[in-house]
């Protein structure tokens, strides 16, 4: 077994030397796509841009996947985009922004259960990872399952206590369990964080 996983590593690190010397040769003309593909993007011209870097493609450069994942995910083009982010997925199976650009386009074709695992495979590699807490407890709150959400947001709030998202949305899911002392606890943190959120307001008069 540690014979495999040396093998692994090692053709791992080898696959990654190569990469980079094929990165090195082709710096300038992928540097030259790519500031032209941003430029493009702050023009909302999406499309355009993901032509700019298809011109550059390389199968096996992670950067370019990713970036044409995001690129087609703007333009509308989600089972495009979630073929990039896939491929770069693949490329650094470790990578956590590429899993969150895939849940991008995924959601927006919505597929929820894909959502929902590729949270968890996030969680995985980082179990304290707050975007995917956060969603994870919002879509189990979604489904009325507070009891779940539970579990995600109070990990969220114990990383971040004063953080806006999660006093608010940890108030509501005690409300909904039952739990008004710690609710009404959780929306008046929320207030002083946002002296006018309605959301806490709102929480606070169905307390009363």
């Amino acid at each position: 077994m540690d014979f495999l996983k040396r093998t692994k590593l090692l053709i791992f690190a080898l696959l990654v030397f190569i990469g980079s010397n094929a990165f090195a040769q082709n710096f300038e003309p992928t540097l030259e796509a790519f500031s032209e593909s941003y430029k493009q993007e702050a023009e909302g011209k999406y499309t355009q841009a993901a032509e700019t870097i298809k011109k550059i493609y390389g199968e096996n450069s992670y950067e370019i996947n990713l970036r044409l994942g995001w690129l087609k995910y703007n333009a509308g083009m989600y089972k495009e985009s979630a073929g990039y982010y896939r491929k770069a997925v693949k490329l650094m199976p470790f990578s956590i922004e590429a899993k969150l650009g895939l849940v991008l386009p995924i959601y927006a074709m919505g597929n929820l259960t894909e959502v929902i695992n590729t949270y968890y495979d996030i969680l995985k590699i980082d179990q304290m990872n707050y975007t995917a807490n956060y969603r994870l407890g919002a879509i189990y709150y979604g489904r009325e399952n507070y009891t779940k959400a539970y579990a995600f947001f109070e990990k969220i709030i114990n990383m971040y206590p004063f953080d806006y998202d999660a006093m608010n949305m940890f108030g509501w899911t005690n409300y909904r369990l039952g739990k008004l002392r710690e609710a009404k606890v959780l929306f008046q943190k929320a207030l002083l964080y946002n002296p006018v959120d309605e959301s806490a307001k709102l929480g606070l008069e169905e307390i009363k």
